[in-house]
C-alpha cells in the first residue's frame, strides 16, 4: 500500500508525503508557487506571505509554506485574489528595499555597461547589487509582472554595510528580514552565530555574541549566503562577477564527496561554489574549504611543461620526449628498487592505472595512497563485518538516537558529517566524545571521556565490560547473528573496571555513565578516527570500536553503524581499487595465490607476491637505501598529509625522483622529473566517498588542453615501456575495467552515476545502491577478542623525553563564552585577538613551581605559545589548549599559498616543555 496521498494543484494531480505542506509538494512535482522566506530543507516560518494560495473549501487565503496537505486536496495559486494580494504583499517589501532595479523599464534593453544614469538613483541601480540578475526578489517581482510604482513611499535605510568580515560582507540596505540565514544557522548547522535583533523598532540580522561573527563562532560554512534571496549576504571574494555558466563536479577536500556547483565567469574563472540542496552527500551543505577554499583553480602560476632536471637546472621538455626518458630510466629500477606514492585526492581511474603500472610495469606492490596513513581505519572491518567501508549513509545519522565520536576532529576535517549529527542532537539525541583535545563537539555532548592519550583502546573495553555486566548488551542479536561469543565475553573478563579507570584517568561512574547513553540508544551511531591515537594497539583500538557496535546491535539497522574518518577525498575509493602494497583490485589479498591468478587472467601477466611498503614506511625505507627510484603522483596532496622532511633528509638516497604537480611547490624543486598534473576540476574520472558512494568528476570549460590526466600520462608511459594493457580511450573505459575486476563495483556504469552516484555493491535486481550494509538477520558476525600485551592493560606509548616532558594536545572550538576575546584590525577585516589558557594538571604545576595564572611559554613541534596557566587539567604530564577557530580564519582570507585551507595545523598529539615567563 502506497504511503502517498493525492492533492489537485491548478488542475494537474500531484502526489506528496503525508506532512508535506502544499510548497514542498509543488516543488517536488516541478511546480512554482513564488515565496521568499521559506527555503527547502528547513523548517516553516511564514513570514513573508509570498506563497499565499487558495485551498476550496478553506478559509482565507493561507500560506502554502504552512499549510499540509491532505489527501483530495484542490489548490489554486493564481486566482485574481491570490495574485493581487501577493502584489499588495511585494509592495510592501520594496517599501524599504532598493527596487529600481526590480522593476525598471530598461530590463529588457539593460547592457553590461549601462549605469542607468537618467533613469534610477545610485542605491536603486542594478550594478551597485552584487546579487544582480542571481536574486530571488527581483524574478519574484518580474513573476509578478508588478507595475512599475508603488503606492507605498519608497524608504531607503541608510545603513552602513559591513564590510569588514573574512570572506562574506553584509549589506542590511538589502535585507528583507525573511530570516533565512538566521534559520538555516540555527536549524541545519547548529551554530546559532546570527540572530535576529530589534533596533529602533524595525527587526534586522545581526550577530549572536558581540558585533562579528568571529565571536559569534561561525565556521564559515557558507549557508547563510547560499540562501539569502537578496543581496544582503554575499562572498567577498568576487562580489561583483557575474557568471556566465556553472559546473557540477565533486569538492576534493575531504571524503565526504560534497556535489559542488562552480559558478564561472566570461573570464573562465571561478567565482563562486555553491551546492544543490538535493546533493546526496552533503544535502546542499558544505565547510569551510569546500565554500571559500576553491581560489586555489583561478592561479595562473600552473605548471604546463614537463621538466627535466639537468646540472644546470629544470630544463622544460615535449611530452613524448619526458615519456621516453622516464621509459628509459625506470627499466633501471624494476622490482622493489621502485615505489609509486598515488594520491588520496586521485580518481578512482588515476590510482587504478598507478597500481596497475606499479605491479605490471614495474613488478612490485610497492604502491600506496599518501592518505593511507591509518590502514587500521578499516582492516578490521573486513574480519569481522565482511566489508572495508562505512555500514550506513552520512545522512542516516540523523535517525540515530545515540552517538559514540572518538577521536576525530569532524568540524574541521570532515565538516558536513557533524551537521547530521548536530541536528540529531538538538532533536534529543545523545552524544557521547571520547578524545584528549576539546574540539567542537564535545561542547555538544553529553558526555565527554577525556583519557590518557594512547590509552582509548583500553576504555573502549571497559565500557563493553559495563555493558555486558549491568546486561545491557543486545541479547537477541549476539545471540543470533554473532560467532565467538564465549571466547569474546571470557575475555572482556579481564578488563576490570577499577584497573580500566585507573589507567585511562576516567572516573568509573563516568565510564558507566558513557556504557548506559551508548547501550540505551536505539540505534547508536559510531564515528571514530585516528586523528588524536597515539596507541599501540590501533588495531585493537578499531576491534573494540567494532565489537561495541556488535554487543549493542547496532549493526545492519537504520540509523545506525560504523562511520571511519578518513582524510583523503578519495582514500575509500584507493582502496577499492586496489592501490595498497597488501590489496588488490576488490580487497583482495596480494599475498594469496589464487586472488594473483584470478587478476592475471585479466590483466594477462603475472603480479608480484610480496606485499609492499606502506607510506608510514617510507621514511625507514628511504634512509636504509632499500627504495632508489620514487614516484609521486601529487605533490600538493604529499606535502598536506605527509611529512616532506623523510624526502628532504633522504634525497641523497634517491636516485630517481618523479613528482607530478599543479604547482610549484617544495617537493618539485627536490625532483629530477616534474610532470604537470591537472586539477580535479580539469579531470573526468569518479570519487567515492565514506559512504561508498561512486560520484563522477566533470571539467570545467576552458584549461590547458595539452595536459592530460595522471592515468593518461602512466598509460602511455607503460606502452613505451612494451606492457600491454593500458590502450584506455578514456575515464569511462578506465572505469569499465575497474567495474570488471573489483567485484564491489560490478554492475555499475557511467550512466548510474550522472545523476548523484551510485552506493557500492550494486543490486543488479534493483537497479540501485545498497545505502545500509548487512541488513537482515542471515548475516554473521565475528567478535573479535581483546588482547593488549596479554590483558595487562598496559596501553600507553611514551613519546616524551627530557627535552619534552609533557603530552600536548591541542584543541580547537567555535566558540567560547566564557573567554574575553577581542576584535581588532587586520588591514581592513576583523581579526580575534584571543589570550591562550594553557591548562596543566594540579600535581604538575606543584612539580614545576607554577601556580594558576602565571604566565608561561609553551614549546612544541609547531613553536611556542605564550599563555596563562589554569590548573583545571584533567591528567599529570598533559598540557592543552583549546584555540578558537576563528583565530585562524582571517589569517587563511589574506593568505596568498593557493592551497592554505589544506594546510592548517592539524590537532595532532605531539611533545612539549614548559617555562614560566619571569
Amino acid at each position: 500500500m502506497s504511503n502517498h496521498i493525492e492533492l489537485n494543484i491548478d488542475g494537474q494531480l500531484i502526489k506528496a508525503q503525508p506532512g508535506t505542506n502544499i510548497l514542498q509538494a509543488a516543488i517536488d512535482a516541478g511546480m512554482y508557487i513564488p515565496y521568499l522566506c521559506y527555503y527547502p530543507g528547513m523548517k516553516s516560518f511564514g513570514a513573508c506571505r509570498m506563497c499565499v494560495v487558495e485551498v476550496e473549501g478553506g478559509r482565507g487565503l493561507p500560506a502554502s509554506c504552512t499549510t499540509p496537505v491532505s489527501d483530495g486536496m484542490v489548490v489554486n495559486t493564481n486566482t485574481d485574489t491570490v495574485k493581487d494580494l501577493r502584489k499588495d504583499v511585494m509592495d510592501l517589501l520594496i517599501s524599504e528595499h532598493p527596487h529600481g532595479c526590480l522593476n525598471c523599464h530598461r530590463i529588457d534593453l539593460c547592457g553590461p555597461a549601462d549605469t542607468c544614469l537618467r533613469h534610477v538613483s545610485v542605491n536603486d541601480r542594478c550594478v551597485t547589487c552584487p546579487k544582480n540578475e542571481r536574486c530571488e526578489l527581483k524574478d519574484t517581482v518580474r513573476y509578478l509582472e508588478m507595475d512599475l510604482d508603488t503606492n507605498f513611499k519608497y524608504n531607503y535605510r541608510n545603513l552602513p554595510l559591513k564590510v569588514d568580515e573574512p570572506f562574506w560582507d553584509m549589506d542590511l540596505n538589502l535585507c528583507i528580514v525573511c530570516a533565512r540565514c538566521v534559520r538555516v544557522c540555527d536549524e541545519v548547522r547548529g551554530d546559532n552565530v546570527l540572530t535576529l535583533m530589534d533596533r529602533a523598532g524595525k527587526s534586522l540580522i545581526g550577530t549572536s555574541t558581540g558585533n562579528s561573527v568571529l565571536e559569534s563562532g561561525c565556521e564559515f560554512c557558507g549557508a547563510c549566503i547560499d540562501v539569502c534571496p537578496t543581496g544582503a549576504l554575499v562572498e567577498k571574494k568576487h562580489k561583483w562577477s557575474k557568471a556566465v555558466t556553472t559546473t557540477s563536479t565533486v569538492c576534493n577536500y575531504c571524503p565526504v564527496g560534497c556535489s559542488i556547483e562552480l559558478e564561472i565567469d566570461s573570464k573562465q574563472k571561478i567565482i563562486r561554489t555553491k551546492s544543490p540542496v538535493k546533493s546526496p552527500a552533503n544535502h546542499g551543505q558544505l565547510c569551510f574549504k569546500g565554500k571559500f577554499g576553491m581560489e586555489f583553480i583561478n592561479n595562473s602560476n600552473r605548471l604546463e611543461k614537463p621538466l627535466i632536471k639537468a646540472k644546470e637546472g629544470f630544463t622544460e621538455t615535449e611530452w613524448n620526449e619526458c615519456i621516453s626518458y622516464l621509459s628509459s630510466k625506470l627499466n633501471e629500477y624494476k622490482g622493489d628498487d621502485f615505489a609509486l606514492i598515488a594520491s588520496g585526492a586521485g580518481t578512482n581511474e588515476d590510482n587504478y592505472v598507478a597500481q596497475k603500472f606499479a605491479r605490471l610495469v614495474m613488478g612490485t606492490n610497492n604502491v600506496d595512497v599518501s592518505t593511507n596513513l591509518y590502514p587500521e581505519l578499516v582492516d578490521s572491518l573486513e574480519g569481522t563485518l565482511g566489508l572495508q567501508a562505512a555500514t550506513n549513509s552520512i545522512w542516516d545519522l540523523t535517525n540515530s538516537d545515540g552517538f559514540l565520536v572518538m577521536t576525530t576532529n569532524l568540524t574541521e576535517e570532515q565538516g558536513v558529517v557533524g551537521v547530521p549529527i548536530k541536528k540529531a542532537v538538538k532533536a534529543g539525541a545523545k552524544l557521547v566524545v571520547i578524545d584528549s583535545r576539546e574540539t567542537e563537539l564535545t561542547r555538544q555532548a553529553k558526555v565527554w571521556l577525556r583519557p590518557k592519550p594512547g590509552t582509548e583502546a583500553i576504555l573502549v573495553a571497559g565500557i563493553i565490560r559495563v555493558i555486558l555486566d549491568e546486561s545491557l548488551d543486545d541479547h537477541d542479536f549476539l545471540a543470533e547473528q554473532c560467532e565467538n561469543l564465549s571466547e569474546f565475553k571470557n575475555n572482556i573478563w579481564s578488563y576490570d573496571l577499577v584497573k580500566v579507570s585507573e589507567i585511562t584517568a576516567i572516573a568509573q561512574n563516568e565510564i558507566q555513565n558513557a556504557a548506559r547513553i551508548i547501550a540505551n540508544s536505539k540505534p547508536c551511531s559510531f564515528i571514530y578516527g585516528m586523528d588524536s591515537l597515539i596507541s599501540e594497539y590501533p588495531r585493537e583500538y578499531v576491534e573494540n570500536i567494532i565489537n561495541l557496535s556488535l554487543v549493542t546491535g547496532n549493526i545492519g539497522k537504520p540509523g545506525a553503524g560504523l562511520f571511519p574518518m578518513f582524510h583523503g577525498a578519495n582514500q575509500q575509493g584507493s582502496r577499492d581499487i586496489g592501490c595498497t602494497p597488501d590489496l588488490l583490485p576488490g580487497y583482495r589479498k596480494v599475498s594469496v595465490e589464487s586472488n594473483r591468478k584470478a587478476l592475471k587472467s585479466v590483466w594477462g601477466m603475472d603480479i608480484p607476491n610480496k606485499t609492499g611498503i606502506r607510506i608510514s614506511e617510507l621514511g625507514d625505507k628511504l634512509k636504509e637505501g632499500s627504495v632508489k627510484a620514487l614516484y609521486i603522483l601529487d605533490g600538493d596532496d604529499f606535502i598536506t598529509e605527509n611529512d616532506i622532511d623523510i624526502i628532504i633528509n633522504n634525497r641523497n638516497k634517491l636516485d630517481l625522483l618523479i613528482v607530478h604537480s599543479s604547482f610549484s611547490n617544495e617537493l618539485t624543486q627536490l625532483a629530477d622529473v616534474v610532470i604537470p598534473s591537472k586539477l580535479f576540476v580539469e579531470k573526468s574520472g569518479t570519487y567515492t566517498n565514506l559512504e561508498r558512494r561512486i560520484q563522477l568528476l566533470k571539467k570545467i570549460p576552458g584549461g590547458n588542453q595539452d595536459l592530460v590526466e595522471d592515468w593518461e600520462f602512466l598509460s602511455n608511459l607503460s606502452s613505451k615501456m612494451n606492457i600491454d594493457g593500458f590502450t584506455f580511450k578514456d575515464s569511462s573505459k578506465v572505469f569499465e575495467e575497474i567495474a570488471n575486476v573489483t567485484g564491489v563495483y560490478s554492475g555499475i556504469t557511467f550512466n548510474e552515476l550522472d545523476d548523484g552516484g551510485a552506493q557500492w555493491p550494486w543490486r543488479h535486481d534493483e537497479f540501485e545502491g545498497t545505502g545500509m550494509l548487512y541488513g537482515g538477520s542471515s548475516n554473521k558476525f565475528n567478535l573479535s577478542p581483546t588482547n593488549l600485551k596479554n590483558n595487562s592493560l598496559v596501553d600507553y606509548k611514551s613519546i616524551n623525553s627530557k627535552e619534552r616532558p609533557f603530552l600536548y594536545a591541542p584543541g580547537r572550538i567555535l566558540h567560547d563564552s566564557s573567554r574575553k576575546v577581542e576584535i581588532e584590525p587586520f588591514g581592513k577585516i576583523n581579526k580575534l585577538k584571543v589570550e591562550q589558557v594553557i591548562e596543566i594538571s594540579p600535581e604538575d604545576g606543584m612539580e614545576i613551581g607554577l601556580i594558576e595564572g602565571d604566565r608561561v611559554n609553551l614549546t612544541t613541534d609547531s613553536g611556542t605559545v605564550e599563555g596563562v596557566v589554569s590548573l583545571s587539567g584533567p591528567h599529570k604530564g598533559l598540557v592543552s589548549i583549546t584555540s578558537i577557530f576563528g583565530e585562524i580564519i582571517t589569517d587563511l582570507s589574506k593568505n596568498k599559498d593557493p592551497r592554505a585551507v589544506s594546510n592548517i595545523d592539524r590537532l595532532n598529539i605531539s611533545t612539549a616543555n614548559l617555562a614560566k615567563i619571569k
